[in-house]
């Protein structure tokens, strides 16, 4: 076995399904004994949704969601205004998603996990794992049931409670965001139409909201209530809750599916490699749902990984490529966490700041740019979409390969050139959607892919 990844969450599906197209034998393991069944993290940025059409979900993912409704304010039992939920940003030819899906949690892992069988991989399920050993040959992965699975990497993608990252020594730093107690929940219900995201506001801060959530008869349940007050975890607690904020009654609400309490924090691990073992999404940083941004930054994490760990164990690329995951993904999530923690606080607008269409990799040590006058597009930064003699380069960047534009080089997909939206040069975009090296000409650019295990 190559890698064992830890939790069938988004985290782990994604990565499963990335390793599984480059042919890397992976085993998906997961405590529970069937995929995770709340609406949680919602919202699919545009760059998740770049990722997404790489990885060959986008159609399905789609499909099983919609846009985000209007939110429309009530008082006494009466509407009073709606606004958008997110700032307008136009498409256009490089960046043609710009709009945030809405999909609930488990629409989405139902999505990735038939894409990951579709692919060949699988998920053990009821799985629990208690601990693991590391050697210099590999990981050893012990299961409650004494059992225990060997392979060369190990994945902790495990959740805000991980096993993995406890068992490693770990540390995870933070802070409470908002001293509230929290509640959500997915509902069944009669009374409010589907077309709106529908809030309650109470005194201060506090209040309760329902967002029909598309592609499904269910509404998520979202509600902030004073701190140190208690909030019954049942069917009839969530009915009391309703009416109680709203102008329903208790019995217009028909089901409750799924409920979770939490109070919002941060969080962040001081590593996010210890040896042959990774730590990814909730495991190595924790958030404010606010902005919606966990699930995504998660899911970039396996797309990160993913490339990396299969040019190492298939295309005999440097082992100390891995390192570039901490160094790269870290800082990221870093810069992720202040901005959910100021959307949580108002700080920040939901739109350009949240759509992770500006996340890249300037600084990494794999960013190379050997151009005299760079201009336009960088080393680092996310490859537009574009047009390059009849070929649309997202179809050209779909699948696990590089992709060179404005030059050719064996063993990498070539174009002829570089939109014009990039600037002048030579680009070699990497298997995630960055542009990984940058030149005037093709100088260099092969001591590049050495490094990578391109040749």
């Amino acid at each position: 076995m190559d890698v064992v990844i830890v939790g069938a969450g988004p985290t782990g599906l994604t990565l499963g399904i990335d390793l599984a197209r480059r042919g890397v034998e992976a085993l998906v393991v997961e405590r529970a004994d069937g995929l995770f069944p709340g609406s949680r993290g919602k919202g699919i940025q545009p760059r998740t949704q770049e990722v997404f059409d790489d990885l060959g979900v986008l159609d399905a993912v789609r499909a099983a969601g919609g846009p985000y409704p209007a939110r429309l304010l009530w008082r006494d039992g009466e509407p009073v205004g709606e606004q958008r939920m997110f700032e307008e940003i136009p498409a256009d030819e490089g960046t043609p998603y710009t709009e945030p899906l809405m999909v609930a949690q488990w629409r989405t892992q139902e999505v990735l996990y038939a894409r990951l069988v579709e692919l060949g991989g699988r998920v053990a399920f009821g799985h629990e794992v208690t601990g693991l050993a590391e050697d210099a040959d590999g990981v050893s992965v012990r299961f409650a049931d004494g059992t225990a699975l060997r392979a060369g990497y190990a994945v902790a993608a495990d959740g805000g409670r991980s096993v993995i990252r406890r068992a490693l020594g770990v540390a995870m730093a933070g802070e409470t965001v908002d001293p509230a107690s929290f509640l959500v929940a997915d509902v069944a219900l009669t009374g409010l139409d589907r077309d709106h995201w529908h809030t309650f506001p109470a005194a201060g801060d506090d209040g309760l909201a329902l967002c029909p959530l598309a592609g499904t008869d269910f509404f998520q349940l979202q509600g902030r209530f004073p701190a140190g007050t208690g909030t019954e975890l049942s069917p009839a607690g969530v009915r009391a809750l309703v009416a109680a904020y709203t102008h329903l009654t208790a019995d217009q609400v028909t089901e409750v599916r799924w409920i979770s309490d939490f109070r919002p924090r941060t969080g962040l691990t001081d590593r996010f490699r210890v040896g042959r073992v990774f730590l990814a999404g909730d495991a190595a940083h924790v958030h404010s749902p606010a902005g919606g941004q966990g699930l995504n930054t998660s899911v970039q994490d396996a797309y990160n990984l993913g490339w990396k760990l299969g040019a190492v164990l298939r295309d005999g690329a440097p082992e100390a490529l891995l390192d570039t995951y901490e160094e790269e993904r870290r800082a990221n999530a870093a810069a992720m966490l202040d901005l959910s923690t100021g959307v949580h606080r108002g700080e920040v607008r939901r739109g350009r700041a949240t759509v992770q269409l500006g996340v890249g990799y300037r600084e990494s040590s794999l960013s190379v740019d050997t151009r005299t006058a760079p201009a336009g597009l960088r080393a680092g930064d996310r490859a537009p979409d574009g047009t390059v003699a009849g070929v649309r380069l997202f179809d050209a960047f779909r699948g696990p390969h590089w992709t060179l534009l404005g030059a050719t080089a064996p063993g990498v997909r070539s174009l002829p050139a570089a939109p014009k939206s990039y600037g002048p040069g030579v680009f070699l975009v990497r298997p995630d959607g960055y542009v990984g090296w940058a030149g005037d000409t093709a100088d260099g650019l092969g001591a590049h892919l050495t490094r990578a295990g391109v040749r």
